[in-house]
């Protein structure tokens, strides 16, 4: 990895897309573009003079936590790697490595106290 922050992407989990997106919208001077997210709904980018920003979307049954939160997601180079390093070092994977297209590979694990890290290996450009 570069020497850049290895903090990548910033989400939204809430289970109300339609005021927490009209709150942060207008809190940040951001538009929202809705995505057809299949089985998991409606998944909304932010974006600012037309790049994406940050995204919002509903919590999952794989959602870790509860309540409307922001989390971040963490830039790897392996990430099913990192997901073995996780378990060897006593904490856990509470999401397993997946793809999510034209994004990468995703995953969520958590250290022994419950401290929970999104992970995602972009995909390649």
């Amino acid at each position: 990895m570069t020497s850049q922050s290895p903090f990548i992407w910033h989400e939204l989990v809430t289970s109300d897309q339609k005021n927490s997106g009209e709150f942060f919208s207008q809190l940040f001077g951001w538009e929202r573009k809705e995505v057809d997210a299949g089985p998991f709904g409606t998944y909304t980018l932010f974006q600012k003079d037309g790049s994406d920003v940050a995204g919002m979307m509903n919590p999952t049954p794989d959602t870790p936590g509860e309540g409307s939160y922001w989390h971040s997601y963490i830039a790897v180079d392996d990430i099913d790697d990192c997901a073995k390093q996780a378990i060897s070092l006593g904490g856990s994977v509470l999401v397993q490595p997946h793809d999510v297209p034209d994004v990468g590979r995703v995953c969520i694990v958590a250290d022994s106290t419950g401290a929970i890290a999104h992970l995602m290996q972009p995909a390649e450009q």
